[in-house]
């Protein structure tokens, strides 16, 4: 039994489908289908039921399974505590919500690639919806998005809040918010949610919200006098100082916006779980700097 027929193992079992296995291990699908015949045949038991839409664990699959994620996780310690940082490689996938995007994700990069310099890091930048589907299909490996998730294989690591505040032109003088149209975030994020939720309690009525996946075309709606928004803080400071946008005060502001940076546990990857933690040291320095 080797460790490389574990590790495949594991990500047949994780997976389902031989052939999403063979990708994510950048194997043939061949090579996978021998390397669990060969730890089948040296273990004398049948760790999957094959099906024509994938495979599942047979009751020895299911033992075998929290063994091999034991030795995993144990392999990814040994490797964390021994390999010096700078000579650490490997491929992290990283999510961006928009928000950390704008905000500290430049200083992050830079302290990663600093920390892990042959660390190849593949970024990507997307809603949280889209963003929280990717982290469970294993299509990324670390998402800062809006959390926390509520999965039971997943970690999360809380990030500093973004405070809203309402901005509008620094032409317009009175914004109704029942008249006036309303730049928000996406649909299905929690900001928008709130607001509507708010603007039917308070007025009855929702007028014109135009939700957004770009936060900077938000921000230059806005300064254009096209309509005003409910968006984060910290990002509004160079319209503020370019004298195109104003805050105003409605009487309310919806909730801050809660980030996480999370990753799955099953097994912990220590060097997701290091950067993860990384992330949010720079955040909260981020943070502690723009209040």
């Amino acid at each position: 039994m080797t460790f490389d027929q574990l590790k495949t193992f594991l990500w047949v079992a994780k997976l389902g489908v031989i052939r999403r296995a063979a990708h994510e291990m950048n194997l043939s699908q061949p090579a996978i289908s021998a390397r669990i015949y060969a730890l089948e045949s040296e273990l004398g038991v049948q760790l999957f039921e094959r099906h024509k839409t994938g495979v599942v664990l047979t009751t020895e699959g299911i033992l075998l399974r929290s063994h091999a994620e034991k030795i995993e996780s144990y392999m990814e310690l040994i490797k964390s505590e021994l390999t010096p940082t700078e000579e650490v490689k490997g491929l992290i996938r990283i999510g961006v919500a928009e928000t950390v995007a704008q905000s500290w994700l430049s200083d992050f990069l830079a302290a990663l690639r600093k920390l892990y310099p042959k660390l190849v890091i593949e970024l990507s930048v997307d809603v949280t919806i889209n963003l929280r589907e990717q982290l469970l299909s294993r299509n990324i490996d670390l998402a800062f998005l809006m959390g926390p998730l509520p999965e039971g294989n997943v970690e999360n690591i809380i990030l500093p809040k973004f405070k809203l505040n309402w901005f509008c032109s620094i032409n317009e003088e009175s914004p109704d918010l029942s008249k006036s149209p309303i730049f928000s975030f996406s649909r299905l994020s929690r900001p928008y949610q709130d607001i509507v939720s708010e603007l039917m309690h308070r007025y009855g009525s929702l007028g014109q919200i135009f939700p957004s996946n770009s936060l900077s075309t938000s921000f230059e709606m806005i300064a254009s006098g096209i309509g005003i928004g409910a968006l984060p803080a910290q990002l509004a400071q160079r319209f503020i100082n370019d004298q195109r946008i104003k805050v105003f005060d409605p009487g309310w502001v919806p909730n801050d916006i809660l980030f996480t940076a999370s990753y799955l546990n099953d097994p912990r990857s220590e060097i997701t779980h290091k950067t993860a933690i990384l992330a949010a040291e720079i955040a909260n320095k981020y943070s502690s700097s723009t209040t």
